[in-house]
């Protein structure tokens, strides 16, 4: 949140000031550097930007590997990683169905998504990370597959995609199942409209096979606060169904209803294994790229998490 961000960062990660910029790869160094300022300036606590390099040290590591240096700044043991021990494979899945085009503002929810989904692969690849794409409906739309060069094919294909369909999940997920075979890092963009039950059992067999997984769930502020007053017909932007709604009538089971969805999801998610991560739309990326810098502190330090390990 911007609390957390020096002044004048918080511009760079306005989704609103973002939506301006019409190159995508301008985009995600302009929030990618912006956020890297921001956290030398102002350090969040328990976050390193040594992390690609170093993690911390566990019974059984080689103690010639511990950095003295690091230690002497942090009074923690860590040591230093090969190459090969931080490197993933890092596959981002983009929901672009029909419902993510919806935006009470500005920016919609896929724009949202485009936005964080650049970020994401630009600042991983910068990790050395090898960066792939799937962008999926009801079907996977556009798939760039896991590799060190191929960030430029990520971000040309996050600026192709629209929303048109309705969304479905199961063909979407037999794809990745077929195709993501390496263990590696799956990050999920997406309104998730869908049964909680169902979600959560799907991505917590991926997390299940050894992946390491997180959800991020964005939704436009119309969607958790329902601030309409006026009678209206509401449209599915899946089906097209126009939906006759008197907002005093239905406002409290409708906040009520989401509210119990977000509780079932985060609950369902922490249960296999998934971590999550609830975002609104009208909130600068912060929030966002800190949570997946944790997350991935956490990947490294976990040996289910590293390459190669439990093979």
């Amino acid at each position: 949140m911007a609390t957390r961000s020096p002044a004048g960062l918080t511009s760079f990660l306005d989704p609103t000031v973002l939506a301006r910029i019409d190159n995508l790869q301008l985009l995600a160094r302009t929030v990618v550097d912006g956020f890297l300022q921001g956290i030398h300036r102002s350090p969040y606590l328990g976050v390193s930007m040594d992390f690609a390099e170093h993690r911390q040290y566990m019974p059984g590591d080689d103690i010639r590997r511990i950095d003295w240096r690091l230690f002497a700044r942090t009074d923690r043991f860590y040591i230093k990683q090969f190459e090969a021990e931080t490197n993933a494979d890092a596959a981002f899945l983009l929901d672009t169905s029909a419902s993510m085009g919806y935006g009470s503002g500005e920016v919609t929810k896929l724009d949202y998504g485009r936005f964080l989904t650049a970020s994401l692969a630009y600042f991983s690849a910068g990790q050395k990370d090898r960066v792939g794409l799937y962008a999926f409906d009801s079907d996977v739309v556009e798939h760039v597959r896991p590799s060190a060069a191929h960030l430029d094919k990520v971000l040309h294909a996050l600026a192709r995609v629209k929303p048109h369909r309705e969304g479905a999940w199961s063909r979407p997920l037999a794809r990745v199942a077929n195709t993501f075979r390496r263990r590696g890092i799956l990050v999920f963009v997406s309104d998730f409209y869908h049964d909680a039950d169902e979600l959560t059992s799907a991505l917590g067999l991926f997390r299940a096979q050894g992946n390491d997984v997180v959800a991020f769930h964005v939704l436009d502020p119309s969607e958790i606060d329902f601030p309409f007053a006026q009678a209206a017909n509401f449209q599915d932007l899946e089906t097209m169904e126009l939906l006759p709604v008197v907002p005093e009538k239905y406002a409290g089971a409708y906040r009520e209803g989401v509210s119990a969805h977000i509780d079932a999801l985060g609950k369902g998610f922490t249960r296999h294994g998934v971590d999550y991560v609830l975002l609104n739309t009208a909130k600068p990326l912060d929030d966002a790229l800190y949570a997946y810098l944790s997350f991935r502190q956490k990947t490294l330090r976990s040996p289910v998490g590293r390459p190669g390990a439990g093979r």
